[in-house]
């Protein structure tokens, strides 16, 4: 970090189960290079991705006088990573930022690409900015301290990742099991091939008007599933059930091979994933027209072609609600 930034004062923004865990280790280590390292601590869980909390963040950095020199440090999973990027891209109108994912989910996937944000009453990260950190630095070791739950959400986003742009890697994926990520040191491999893909996209099309779309699969039912449950679904589980979803929905309406849900469906249930959604298609469908990919009447839905490769289709206002019954 004194590399990429050089010695400066820090807003290191976590949350309690992180700083119970490695929140003096960093600090001190930051502070022995020569960081003037001050530490916000959050309530952990997805209440902290809001509004208000940002406002926290930001008054936060002002108290301790953060200039256009300084940095903050995201030193958690998603929402912190989120929250921190938005407040960074928020503060003096751009501060530089670091991501230190701790999350299997945050490593593969929200740390990367400069997608930052926060939820409002009305959706799912509908506040936000593109904002590319300073720098991600990954540390497999740390993913060590997380329960299956956590580790099952990060599977299902590099589940995805293989969906979406790497047969060969969705294959790699249906043969692995959580006891072989630690076992045979697997993660770290899993972490860059996601990586790989999804910085590739993002160079290509870094504020998603084109192929990052494509990273969105799942996403459109998984966010509605989240806000059904009142965010008592975690992300992963919800962005799997989304996934299989909209492959049913989309082989039922002739977009996709039927073969795309049938491979999805054994992979996803290999890792133990519950595949029951629990909501009705009316409600899926009300939460899903607050989505941001909706736009001028109509919402555009990640389909697969083929496994390992997906396409964005238009799907009509008036029609989406037969689409989503169709995933059931």
């Amino acid at each position: 970090m004194a590399e990429a930034l050089g010695t400066c004062k820090l807003c290191v923004v976590t949350d309690e189960t992180v700083h119970g865990l490695y929140g003096e280790t960093l600090l001190r280590s930051l502070r022995e290079v020569g960081f003037d390292a001050h530490e916000l601590v959050l309530p952990a869980g997805e209440q902290s991705k809001s509004m208000g909390v940002l406002e926290t963040v930001l008054n936060f950095m002002a108290s301790r006088r953060l200039s256009r020199s300084d940095a903050a440090v995201a030193f958690g999973g998603g929402v912190i990573g989120d929250v921190t990027g938005f407040a960074a891209a928020c503060y003096m109108r751009g501060i530089r930022y670091v991501q230190m994912p701790t999350t299997l989910l945050a490593a593969v996937d929200s740390s990367i690409g400069g997608k930052t944000g926060v939820n409002l009453a009305h959706g799912k990260n509908l506040a936000g900015a593109f904002w590319q950190p300073s720098l991600v630095l990954c540390d497999s070791g740390l993913l060590g301290s997380l329960d299956r739950e956590a580790l099952l959400d990060g599977m299902a986003e590099a589940i995805k990742h293989g969906m979406v742009a790497d047969a060969d890697f969705l294959g790699f994926m249906g043969k692995v099991s959580l006891q072989s990520l630690f076992r045979d040191n697997l993660l770290d491999r899993i972490i860059e091939k996601c990586v790989i893909i999804k910085s590739g996209i993002v160079c290509r099309d870094e504020r998603d008007a084109g192929d990052r779309r494509l990273l969105n699969f799942g996403h459109t039912i998984g966010h509605a599933v989240e806000r059904c449950s009142g965010y008592s679904v975690s992300h992963g589980r919800a962005v799997a059930l989304g996934m299989l979803h909209i492959a049913r929905s989309a082989a039922r309406s002739g977009m996709s091979p039927a073969s795309c849900g049938h491979e999805l469906a054994r992979i996803l249930m290999s890792h133990g994933f519950e595949l029951s959604c629990g909501f009705s298609a009316d409600e899926l469908y009300e939460a899903a027209l607050s989505d941001k990919k909706r736009a001028g009447g109509s919402i555009a839905v990640v389909v697969p072609s083929r496994i390992g490769e997906c396409r964005v289709e238009t799907i009509d206002e008036s029609l989406f609600r037969e689409f989503v019954e169709r995933g059931f």
